[in-house]
């Protein structure tokens, strides 16, 4: 990076030091070869430098990326657009349902059918007692009615609902509370998958400072075996001193390879998790050596109890019920409704309009006996809720006392760790000095090195751990984003 800064300016400067109007270059120089050259070079280093930048991420940055690109979170969007579309479509029932039917018929026989036979009929003369006496008669040849044999109609209805056992508004009540539960529901995910993406970010923080305990105690060794090599080669020491440490070498060579292949693995799976491209040169630019007193962090499990998402959860299903409850109620209850209607009709081929007004109540009666069954079963629910919503208060303050508790002694775990690998640079110090001074010999040594990587891996867990138990505290307490 510093290189860089350096070399960029003085190569652009080169490249463009001069005017071609003013500066000529002389037969057989490479001046013209060599500035498209150096202006080459500009290019790809400052791209290199462009990509280098590019192939390094922080803990937000990752964070970041995991909640954009995770599949989690991208279904947890869709649910909550589902849910907009279900509290919309729930709001249309309060508006009048119209429909539109259109229909045509043709019967096998016509529905009204007449015949009536002819005769003769007495004349009337405005006399009716003279009828069944009439000497004057007058012909009927008779005649044959059918009609209806065919029907073509179309009508439209519209009507609005006035009461209907407060089912309407119940419904739209627990669709908006559906998609309030997508909401939340979508919280729970991002956390999860927040918390995921500092878990796999400090494995890897993790494994690579373990590496460079690795790369620090293989320079102890290296250093440790030119002491002994020029010792056995001097007659000092027997040749097995010269063994230890190379046999110590190539147990670190073997912990060294099984580190890199971790620390591959592990960025593979943060890549996939972040939704990136896997890059061998890729970074993490946060470090652990930052980490604040737990008692910063601590809160009253009590009070924070409410903002716990899942808490929140088990009340929203408490009211559900509740409302399920009262629509359950409405179905039992008397429905009123009013409407207005226009039909038309074929009638003897000609095309005849009309309309029509109404109203409409109606009274369950035969199912009274089942609703005092299944209301009872609702009640039972209900208490189920709230039971469950009980147990899982508890369950979350026990949660939340063992988040605080873990926090705490992995704070702990830090400082025992830190004093731990102070004694073992003490330590290491005192062998090295009684090994020079012929004190002690070479295993000793290899000991002291051993113990004081053990130390510094331990002290570099402990900080990892420390960063997770933070965030599962803040999760746990409701203060997680």
């Amino acid at each position: 990076m510093v290189l860089t800064l350096f070399v960029l300016p003085i190569l652009y400067w080169w490249a463009y030091r001069g005017d071609d109007k003013k500066i000529k270059s002389k037969p057989g120089s490479n001046n013209g070869v060599l500035k498209p050259v150096a202006i080459t070079l500009v290019f790809f280093l400052g791209m290199s430098q462009l990509l280098h930048a590019q192939s390094s991420y922080s803990l937000e940055q990752c964070k970041k990326l995991a909640l954009e690109n995770n599949v989690q979170v991208k279904n947890g969007n869709i649910e909550i657009s589902a849910a907009k579309e279900v509290k919309q479509a729930a709001f249309t029932k309060y508006f009048p349902s119209i429909s539109a039917t259109g229909m045509a018929m043709r019967f096998n026989d016509p529905l009204i059918k007449f015949d009536m036979k002819g005769g003769n009929l007495p004349v009337y003369n405005g006399d009716p007692t003279t009828l069944p006496f009439a000497t004057e008669f007058a012909y009927f040849p008779g005649f044959s009615l059918s009609m209806l044999d065919k029907l073509t109609t179309g009508v439209v209805m519209a009507t609005q609902p006035v009461f209907t056992g407060g089912r309407i508004y119940y419904g739209n009540e627990l669709a908006r509370l559906g998609m309030k539960v997508s909401n939340q529901k979508l919280t729970l995910s991002k956390n999860e998958v927040l918390f995921k993406t500092e878990e796999q970010y400090w494995l890897i923080v993790s494994l690579i400072e373990k590496m460079k305990t690795v790369d620090m105690y293989n320079r102890l060794l290296d250093t440790l075996f030119k002491d002994v090599n020029t010792a056995y080669k001097a007659g000092l020491i027997h040749h097995n001193e010269v063994l230890k440490v190379t046999l110590k070498q190539s147990e670190i060579q073997m912990n060294k390879l099984k580190l890199e292949n971790g620390i591959k693995l592990a960025m593979m799976s943060l890549c996939q998790h972040i939704g990136v491209s896997y890059d061998p040169s890729l970074t993490l630019s946060d470090s652990v050596m930052n980490y604040k007193d737990p008692q910063g962090f601590l809160v009253n499990h009590q009070q924070a109890l409410p903002s716990r998402v899942e808490y929140q959860l088990t009340q929203d299903n408490i009211y559900a019920e509740k409302l399920q409850s009262k629509m359950k109620r409405g179905e039992y209850l008397p429905e009123m409704a009013v409407g207005v209607g226009a039909f038309t009709y074929d009638q003897a081929d000609t095309w005849n309009n009309n309309m029509v007004a109404f109203g409409s109540i109606t009274i369950p009666i035969s199912n009274l006996w089942e609703a005092s069954h299944s209301l009872k079963e609702r009640k039972f629910k209900e208490q189920v809720a709230q039971n469950d919503a009980a147990n899982t208060s508890e369950l979350l303050m026990l949660q939340m006392e063992k988040a605080w508790i873990d926090l705490f002694e992995s704070f702990q775990q830090i400082l025992i760790a830190k004093d731990a690998t102070v004694q073992a640079e003490e330590n290491l110090k005192i062998s090295t000095d009684n090994y020079h001074a012929g004190i002690s010999g070479v295993s000793d040594v290899l000991e002291a090195q051993a113990i004081l990587q053990n130390t510094y891996n331990n002290l570099t867990e402990a900080r990892c751990t420390y960063q997770v138990k933070v965030s599962s505290y803040l999760q746990t307490t409701g203060r997680y984003e």
